[in-house]
Formats: structure tokens, sequence, C-alpha cells
């Protein structure tokens, strides 16, 4: 039966949130064709189905809407973190004017009955700017040690750099674990 879990059934769904030019859609296809891509700002959403590369995700589908982070479309935020499986919270790390916004942002989409137990990686990017946050202190102002304690929830933070790519298949393999966890734990309940 363990054996049987170690692979989701189906895609596994996943949303991506942030403050507008964080890089999720850099992350985005950073991820799926393994290359930069110059973006432009999202009006609305992208979708797109990955594969996973790293761990216990390899070879695992994804399909991750990327919804864009302008203040008047986070309200839609909610109608895509209805029914995830996980959710990718990318954040500016070079952006520290905004990173308190960015954290009301991120309680906001926790503190929702739909997202309580979902499991949350908060990607802390533009890692390689200058005057950028490292993720403990990224960790820290976001209040995850508080957030994962409160609603049975697992969230991480990870040091990533979306134009090169460093860190995101790392994130993306932290995810996917916690969200089989999640799932294991759940059919225990039963």
């Amino acid at each position: 039966m363990g054996s049987s879990l170690a692979k989701l059934d189906g895609p596994t769904h996943l949303v991506m949130v942030g403050l507008d030019s964080a890089g999720k859609t850099t992350v985005l296809y950073r991820l799926k064709f393994d290359q930069y891509v110059s973006t432009v700002p999202t009006v609305g959403f992208n979708c797109e189905k990955i594969k996973g590369t790293l761990g216990k995700a390899k070879g695992v589908s994804f399909i991750v809407w990327d919804v864009g982070g302008q203040d008047k479309v986070r309200p839609l935020w909610r109608s895509y973190t209805r029914s995830t499986d996980g959710i990718v919270f990318v954040v500016d790390s070079a952006d520290t004017e905004r990173i308190e916004e960015a954290k009301v942002e991120l309680l906001r989409t926790t503190r929702t009955p739909e997202t309580q137990g979902v499991p949350i990686v908060v990607i802390a990017n533009k890692q390689d700017l200058p005057g950028a946050l490292n993720v403990t202190i990224v960790e820290k102002i976001l209040g995850l040690q508080e957030l994962s304690t409160q609603g049975n929830r697992s969230i991480c933070a990870i040091p990533a750099c979306a134009v090169t790519g460093e860190g995101l298949e790392f994130a993306l393999e932290q995810l996917y674990q916690m969200i089989v966890k999640r799932r294991k734990a759940g059919k225990k309940k039963r």
C-alpha cells in the first residue's frame, strides 16, 4: 500500500501566487522549459503542465496555475486555491519595501477555510540580486513558523533564482513531499 502512495494518481494541481513582479511566470516557464523565458505582466493567469525532475517528484505531472499578482486580481486567488493540492507563494526577496504587503497576502490566502492544511512552499526568489533578503529573514518576516503551527499546515521557504533556475526543482520536490505526506495522513484518518 505504501508504494501506491509514492506517486499520486493523476496530475497534482498547484496554484502559484504572489505579488506582481515577484517572478511567478518566470518560475513557471523555467520549470516548464528549463530555460529563461522573458515574460510580461500576467493579466489573468497562465496554466502549464510540467514534470518534476528531482527526487520523489521525478516524472510526476503537475498542473500549475500561475495567477496574476496585481492588487485588483488578488481577490480571484481564492477561486484558484479552493481545490488545489499545494500552493507556491513567490516572494521577491530583493523588494524589501513590499515584503510586508506580501505577508498580508500570504496570511489572507492561508486564512480561508478552503486552504486549511494545504501545503505551501514559499519561493524566496531573486536571491541573485544585490540586497536580497536571505531565506531565514524572509521566513521570519512572513511569520512562517507561526503559520505552520496554525491549521495543521506544512510550509517551508526555499531560496531561489527563477532566471537561473537555482532552487526551483528543489522547491517543487519539497512541496510534492508535503502533499504526499498530507494525503497519507488523510487516508489514515479514514
